[in-house]
């Protein structure tokens, strides 16, 4: 486990960097305003789905873009999108299996289920003068593809396969979001939080109370500089 939050967080801070040097190329400091910010946002999320057998949370790396838009003092509309997010659930039961309707292969190994989605949250966020802040509000999202995965490392061979199951996906998805951070170098720098997300509409078409459910430790990384208020 520690390991993988060690490479998890490296190929994070690899990634927005990349990121963040390309999309300043572009735009330079023209994307941040005294009553707008944007930025990268992403991080590590472990996520579940409920009505199921499985042994634990599927651990994934989000990555996305974010606005905080000022509202009226230190209230803001925190908004954008993960565009490179999953959910699901880890260690699926024969049970699980025999629901989902996957491939049984002959070799120990594990089962995934893994779904790809388009997720975009719509929070009030409240910015404290010590630069902590907190925020909830509705998430809404777009789940647009999926597959079980199987892995091992049985008969000396690895094994990795993929079983698309898209088509008992319910594609629309919706919860509630509540969260909680740091701004840091005195409120002008990355911020580090986290965000707790429930769904309220059923993942799989043909099980009810199958929600989603999912805890994100995420980093906040703003674009350009942004200018203080006069």
């Amino acid at each position: 486990m520690k390991k993988l939050l060690i490479i998890s967080i490296f190929l994070l801070l690899s990634t927005f960097s990349e990121a963040q040097v390309l999309i300043s190329l572009l735009l330079g400091d023209k994307l941040n305003s005294p009553n707008i910010e944007f930025g990268l946002e992403g991080g590590l999320n472990f996520s579940n789905i409920n009505g199921f057998d499985n042994a634990g949370n599927l651990r994934s790396l989000n990555l996305g873009l974010y606005f905080d838009i000022r509202m009226k003092n230190n209230w803001f509309l925190h908004t954008g999108f993960q565009g490179m997010s999953s959910l699901g659930m880890r260690d699926l039961s024969s049970s699980d299996l025999e629901f989902l309707e996957a491939d049984i292969y002959d070799v120990e190994g594990k089962y995934n289920q893994k779904v790809l989605a388009f997720m975009v949250p719509i929070l009030a966020n409240y910015k404290f003068d010590n630069h902590f802040y907190v925020e909830a509000g509705p998430q809404l999202g777009w789940l647009y593809d999926g597959w079980i995965a199987f892995t091992s490392d049985a008969e000396e061979k690895d094994w990795k396969i993929k079983d698309f199951n898209k088509e008992q996906f319910n594609w629309f998805n919706a919860g509630i979001a509540v969260g909680a951070g740091y701004k840091l170098l005195k409120g002008t720098g990355w911020s580090l939080g986290v965000r707790y997300y429930q769904g309220l509409t059923d993942v799989y078409k043909n099980r009810s109370k199958s929600l989603h459910h999912s805890l994100l430790l995420k980093v906040s990384v703003p674009i350009g500089v942004a200018k203080k208020p006069d």
